[in-house]
């Protein structure tokens, strides 16, 4: 999927291009975007960067990966969402991961729910997959709720041994 381009009336999720790199790492090094992402860790620009090229690599080898998602009305990169595969919970697989990533400025907006919901559709529509499910950690409310509106149920807890962290998983009903 070399030009995979989703679109909303207020999102494009798009491939990934090299002038994403610094405004995905300065949401990359906001602790409270950062807060339920692995240990917690804020992350440098060289590892954001690494990233956007592990989620470019994952389009090729898999024919599916992360979605920079812009909104339209600025052009302005606010985070990601899309379909990854959770090879850091093997318990899982072969399971599909659904997740998203937004920058704090645009949280509460719906932003986080309106381009996974974009997601979901093609990763089921388009690409048949219907085992698929999101990982947060326990206090994550909101992506929970996020969760929820996609029509996922709670499916397990169980602990991240990437971070030691518990995650909570919700499984979309086959």
């Amino acid at each position: 999927m070399e030009n995979a381009l989703l679109k909303t009336d207020r999102l494009t999720l798009r491939r990934w291009r090299d002038e994403d790199r610094a405004p995905f790492a300065a949401i990359c090094a906001d602790p409270d975007v950062m807060r339920f992402i692995g240990d917690g860790s804020t992350r440098t620009l060289e590892e954001s960067s690494g990233a956007i090229d592990r989620y470019e690599r994952q389009w090729k080898d898999r024919g599916f990966g992360l979605f920079a998602v812009e909104l339209n009305e600025v052009e302005k990169l606010i985070g990601f969402a899309g379909l990854s595969w959770p090879d850091f919970l093997p318990e899982l697989l072969p399971s599909i991961e659904i997740g998203w990533r937004i920058a704090k400025p645009y949280w509460g907006m719906g932003y986080a729910s309106e381009a996974a919901a974009e997601v979901l559709s093609f990763g089921v529509g388009t690409l048949g997959i219907t085992d698929i499910v999101s990982i947060c950690q326990l206090e994550n409310s909101a992506s929970i709720r996020i969760m929820q509106k996609l029509g996922m149920s709670f499916d397990r807890r169980t602990v991240d041994s990437t971070c030691n962290r518990d995650v909570e998983v919700y499984r979309l009903p086959s």
